[in-house]
């Protein structure tokens, strides 16, 4: 194999697919890992967010990207089997979103941004000396 046919391989449509599938798996991966020293319901936020992002980044992103899913394109004209990649699409949307969603939620629970003031547990012992 020469290097000219090694850098066609490496052209941006080529990698893109391989990319994302990294980027899925690793993120599930990282996340596993984050949630095991998590709460038990911040756990299930990232845990389910981190699975959907997955999913979609590893599955079904290069497969719209290799074309076996074909693209919903709004208003064109004999777009042959509109109904399918129109539900592919809202799937993807669904998937992606609601991936983001839990995965972020459940980053700021980790984080304890979401806990208020009130909520928090009190370190110190009232002083009850003080007039």
């Amino acid at each position: 194999m020469n290097y000219i046919s090694f850098l066609a391989l490496d052209s941006h449509e080529a990698v893109r697919p391989v990319f994302l599938m990294v980027l899925g798996v690793v993120l599930t991966i990282l996340t596993w890992r984050l949630a095991r020293t998590s709460g038990v319901w911040t756990a299930r936020f990232l845990v389910a967010g981190a699975l959907l992002l997955g999913f979609g980044y590893a599955v079904m992103m290069p497969l719209f990207e290799a074309g076996v899913i074909e693209r919903y394109v709004p208003g064109a004209q004999g777009q042959r089997g509109a109904a399918t990649a129109l539900a592919w699409h809202v799937v993807k949307i669904v998937v992606m979103n609601t991936g983001w969603l839990l995965f972020g939620t459940g980053i700021a629970m980790h984080a304890k941004s979401l806990d208020t003031p009130a909520s928090r547990p009190c370190t110190q012992s009232p002083n009850l000396t003080h007039p």
